[in-house]
């Protein structure tokens, strides 16, 4: 919990969870006038581009998952406390995901109504992002850790993390797709996105864990 706590705390001193919010509305506000007046398209395209739009501003920040860590020597401190690297890693993962991941969610039903979709349906849209952003944060942070030896590896790391992205966009805009048209072929879905986010928690941290061991040895 001292972990997670230090990172949502290091997060909102740095100005990541604003940044990260700002670009979603910023991003959101600007998609209507590129797409034209037409209601019926926004509408259409609202549930992926929301979900395009989610991973775009996560990959913004990875490259503030690790860095610092590694460069002021945090990392090696948390390898020497009586706790598996994997779990401190984990807890930091899951205090990324408080800081930052959280707040987009709870943005979406005003990005939502901005990009004209029913108000009654965007509870199932958040359900369906509430169960594949953990997947986004864990598979983010393998390619976090991939790149954290490159010093200004923002872009490496993008570069990384995306193709791990992709399962999650696909099946993640398919379930917003479905909650927007009826909402009865959702389940499948959500199903999908909780069984990736739910593998990718059990995986990710020692991937993360190896790649960073590489990286300082």
């Amino acid at each position: 919990m001292t972990l997670c706590g230090a990172h949502i705390r290091l997060a909102w001193r740095g100005g990541q969870t604003v940044l990260a919010v700002s670009f979603l509305f910023i991003a959101v506000t600007l998609l209507p006038f590129g797409l034209g007046p037409e209601l019926k398209l926004l509408r259409a395209l609202a549930p992926g581009l929301l979900w395009v739009v989610l991973a775009i501003s996560l990959l913004t920040t990875l490259d503030k998952l690790f860095q610092a860590d590694f460069e002021d020597g945090t990392l090696d401190r948390l390898r020497l406390l009586p706790l598996a690297f994997e779990a401190a890693l984990l807890a930091k993962l899951c205090g990324h995901f408080l800081a930052l991941v959280l707040p987009l969610i709870l943005s979406v039903p005003l990005a939502g109504l901005l990009l004209n979709i029913d108000g009654a349906r965007l509870p199932l849209l958040l359900a369906a992002m509430v169960c594949g952003a953990p997947a986004l944060v864990m598979l983010g942070g393998i390619g976090a850790g991939l790149a954290v030896s490159v010093r200004r590896g923002g872009l490496l790391t993008v570069l990384i993390a995306m193709p791990f992205y992709v399962p999650v966009l696909i099946f993640g805009a398919a379930a917003s797709q479905a909650a927007l048209a009826t909402g009865t072929a959702l389940w499948p879905y959500l199903g999908i996105l909780a069984a990736l986010s739910a593998a990718t928690i059990l995986l990710a941290p020692f991937a993360i864990a190896a790649a960073l061991r590489v990286a300082q040895d």
